[in-house]
């Protein structure tokens, strides 16, 4: 049978939950399970052994060798990060809704979850959607027209599925950012590598250019722009001469360009690993959800895909809301971060009291800018860590009607979570962008005595294995 590095072919016959195609290789025992992350039914897949249990392998994704006959070729060029984007639309959300509840119920033990299950949300964007895209550069490049790996390249794109070291450049707009940027980027490529500069070697971390980093606001239609590149080569780099070249291509669409200088030899973007100046324009944008408007940083957590945040928080607020909430009785946004959910939610019912909870204090700091800016008080914002908050704020104590999670993708640590519950609330409303870890979630709740009523999911990333839910859970009555 197979060994950990084997180089095999497998043919996909199913789809698992975060996009794990699934392939089933007839033994004398019967079949043997190898998963593929991003492969997708009917394709026949080139795969690299890396786990091997006794009854299942996971393989990394090499290539296509055929396509499923369900998948469109269309004129955008298929990247790492969507590697769907020849799927239906319908389809795709088809198997997402399937393998999520499946997972969910099986983490979750509970049975009946499509009585529970209220709705798919799909994206109002399917293509175009995404406002941050980073791309990557490297002198080896993986040639898309011959399959072959080239060396001393000057490659400007996305790293090969399965790679760390290899970039296929972009040659035209993948459908998932914006289409101009997309467009114009092979001829950034050409205007940097006329420079006579290095590409990034990822395995020597030596070379000039290493990033370019773009975030949009669909509400202004403009870009702010980061090119990341090391001190080797500095002095002989004219980033002037580049930010009039963005101009000249952009016009007034580009708000802001940066240039980060960063030696740190961790393949990051960020620009806390680095010294960062503003060459041009501004070093914000300003994006709209729900009415309000936020300042976006290049380095800001927002929503990726915003107008799909739209349907997920009203989603959200609506399950807060089938419940009333009592006189004197407050609402908990714990993992606030920048304070987005909080801020809609006092626009939509303005005499609640809201209780924002972050343990990041740079992040509780942009929540109160943001609402200074969308001119909303009556929220009160704290820096804190989730299990100490009620000895620090003891007027709390019982005062909790519901609590709205919104983790990070790891979810809650099971402690925190356990302090979570000993908050008291009647109500929570759960917002993961990880189903698997909600589901695991959902088990602690319910032997703590909270029940799931409903669950809806929601597209955030078309194109993408991912999928977010939102699951609303109620303290049951003899309980507390």
């Amino acid at each position: 049978m197979f060994q950990r590095g084997d180089i095999v072919e497998l043919e996909i016959s199913d789809y698992a939950f975060g996009g794990r195609g699934i392939a089933k290789v007839e033994t004398e025992d019967g079949h043997y399970i190898v998963f593929v992350d991003n492969t997708f039914p009917g394709q026949l897949v080139k795969a690299k052994i890396e786990k091997k249990r006794k009854r299942h392998a996971e393989a990394k994704f090499q290539d296509v060798i055929r396509r499923s006959k369900d998948e469109v070729i269309s004129s955008f060029q298929e990247i790492s990060g969507g590697p769907y984007i020849y799927v239906p639309i319908a389809l795709q959300e088809e198997h997402k809704k399937k393998s999520t509840l499946e997972v969910f119920s099986r983490i979750s033990n509970i049975r009946d979850l499509n009585d529970r299950f209220d709705e798919f949300i799909s994206s109002p964007n399917h293509y175009y959607y995404r406002n941050k895209m980073e791309y990557s550069f490297s002198t080896i490049e993986h040639d898309l027209e011959t399959g072959e790996e080239k060396d001393e390249a000057f490659a400007l794109g996305f790293k090969r599925r399965g790679t760390w070291w290899k970039v296929e450049s972009l040659n035209k707009p993948s459908g998932m950012f914006d289409e101009q940027w997309e467009t114009i980027l092979k001829d950034i490529r050409i205007f940097l590598q006329n420079t006579g500069l290095p590409a990034w070697h990822p395995p020597k971390k030596e070379g000039f250019f290493r990033h370019i980093v773009v975030r949009k606001s669909f509400e202004q239609d403009q870009l702010l722009l980061n090119l990341v590149t090391s001190s080797v080569g500095l002095e002989d780099f004219d980033v002037e001469a580049f930010a009039s070249f963005l101009k000249e291509k952009l016009g007034n669409r580009l708000a802001g360009f940066q240039h980060t200088v960063n030696d740190n030899v961790a393949d990051r973007a960020k620009i806390e690993n680095g010294q960062w100046k503003l060459v041009y324009g501004e070093p914000i944008v300003i994006e709209k959800l729900l009415g309000l408007n936020f300042e976006i940083s290049m380095e800001s957590f927002f929503q990726t895909n915003p107008k799909s945040a739209e349907k997920l928080y009203t989603k959200a607020l609506d399950y807060v809301f089938e419940e009333e909430i009592p006189t004197g009785k407050v609402v908990m946004d714990l993992f606030c971060g920048t304070g987005t959910i909080g801020q809609i939610l006092s626009t939509r019912k303005g005499d609640v009291e809201i209780v924002g909870v972050d343990i990041v204090a740079e992040a509780i700091e942009d929540a109160k800018r943001n609402c200074k800016r969308n001119g909303i008080k009556g929220i009160n914002f704290y820096a804190a860590d989730v299990g100490k908050f009620l000895k620090e704020h003891p007027e709390y104590i019982g005062n909790i009607s519901t609590i709205i999670l919104d983790p990070p993708r790891a979810g809650i640590a099971p402690k925190t979570l356990l302090k979570t519950i000993d908050l008291g609330a009647e109500n929570i409303v759960y917002i993961s962008c990880n189903p698997s870890t909600q589901a695991r979630d959902a088990e602690t709740l319910s032997k703590a005595g909270y029940e799931l009523e409903k669950i809806s999911l929601v597209d955030q990333f078309p194109h993408t294995g991912h999928i977010e839910s939102i699951a609303k859970f109620k303290r049951r009555k003899n309980e507390g």
